[in-house]
């Protein structure tokens, strides 16, 4: 059995935040919508009115930072006192991961405005859960994938750089995880066989990846939005998404339980985490020096991580290789890989990316 997830509508575009009252008024009459102080300077007056000429109602939820069970349940309290059809929720990964968890509690529709493309956490089902010190504690599903993804290019292309080369980063891996998952007969997040469908898409993921990292991190630096930079964002959101439910994951987000537990290296970026996990799945994977040096110049270009301290290591521990590499042996993702990984192999790799 084959199983595809996707979300139910997905709309790009500069300015499309504005068009966001219809799509509410279409999935009920009551929203919450929950962001950090930051993005609701950014997106709350444009929504507000949005949704009050579509007349739908609002109620704002401020987001406390960090995705934890105790903030969900804060959350779910906050607002239980009343019934509401909707939960939107703008911002980064991890607001947007809350407002999926939310909205199961409240059996709600779920709407992610992403005001950042640093992973495609926008159109999955899944959130990922940490505690207070960012140490990743679980992964938990929603009912369903996205009701509406709704990604306003012009919002995207004002975040700093860093964030979309996490994206990057995030889609990057894609193409590879999917190959060895469905290589190595794994299941995908839904718990079934991988369709060709998935496949496709992280191939079409990894290709335009490659070919419109460069141009679109230049059209940012002229303040452009150019279709560069909105074939990057729809990969880096939607079929990044898409090939990553459907079709499995591997060794390189294997690698985030391990990096989630040194000091320094647990608060980068989900994207840079993986970007990292990949160089690690490439050297298990015996790709020959020609590959990595390509792999490797893509990544400079892409202001992508090559060592650990680009992720914040600092280097005083000669233990911690070892501590990422026993702790990343134990996550589910390294078994669909075509053999066997122990911790030995994933500690001898990163010493050999450490010292290239």
């Amino acid at each position: 059995m084959i199983v595809f997830g996707a979300p139910r509508r997905y709309i790009q575009g500069p300015g499309v935040l504005s068009n966001i009252g219809g799509e509410l008024a279409s999935l009920g009459r009551s929203a919450i919508v929950l962001a950090d102080e930051r993005v609701e300077a950014i997106v709350g007056d444009t929504i507000r009115a949005a949704a009050a000429e579509a007349g739908v109602g609002i109620t704002p939820l401020r987001f406390g930072g960090e995705i934890t069970y105790a903030e969900i349940e804060r959350l779910v309290a906050a607002v239980s006192d009343a019934k509401h059809d909707i939960v939107v929720a703008a911002g980064g990964g991890k607001t947007i991961d809350t407002g999926k968890l939310l909205s199961r509690e409240l059996n709600a529709r779920f709407v992610s405005v992403p005001t950042v493309a640093s992973n495609d956490s926008p159109t999955s089902h899944i959130a990922v859960v940490y505690d207070e010190n960012h140490k990743l504690v679980g992964v938990e599903q929603n009912k369903a994938n996205p009701d509406l993804v709704l990604v306003d290019t012009a919002i995207i292309a004002k975040a700093p750089l860093t964030l979309l080369s996490a994206g990057v980063g995030d889609a990057l891996v894609k193409r590879f995880e999917v190959e060895q998952c469905i290589g190595a007969g794994g299941k995908n997040v839904f718990g079934s066989a991988s369709p060709l469908s998935a496949l496709a898409l992280a191939q079409a993921c990894y290709d335009t990846v490659r070919e419109h990292t460069v141009p679109a991190y230049a059209a940012i630096a002229r303040g452009k939005i150019d279709h560069h930079l909105e074939a990057l964002v729809e990969a880096s959101v939607l079929m990044s998404g898409l090939a990553f439910e459907s079709g499995g994951l591997s060794v390189s987000h294997g690698m985030t339980r391990g990096l989630s537990v040194i000091p320094g290296v647990a608060n980068a970026l989900h994207g840079h985490q993986v970007a990292y996990g990949l160089l690690v799945q490439l050297v298990l994977e015996n790709r020959d020096q020609a590959f990595m040096d390509d792999m490797y110049g893509f990544y400079r270009d892409a202001r992508l991580p090559l060592k650990l301290a680009d992720l914040g290591h600092d280097g005083k521990s000669n233990s911690d290789i070892d501590t990422i590499a026993q702790v990343s042996a134990e996550a589910a993702h390294m078994k669909k890989f075509y053999r066997p990984i122990t911790a030995a192999d994933i500690a001898s790799a990163i010493t050999q990316i450490e010292a290239a």
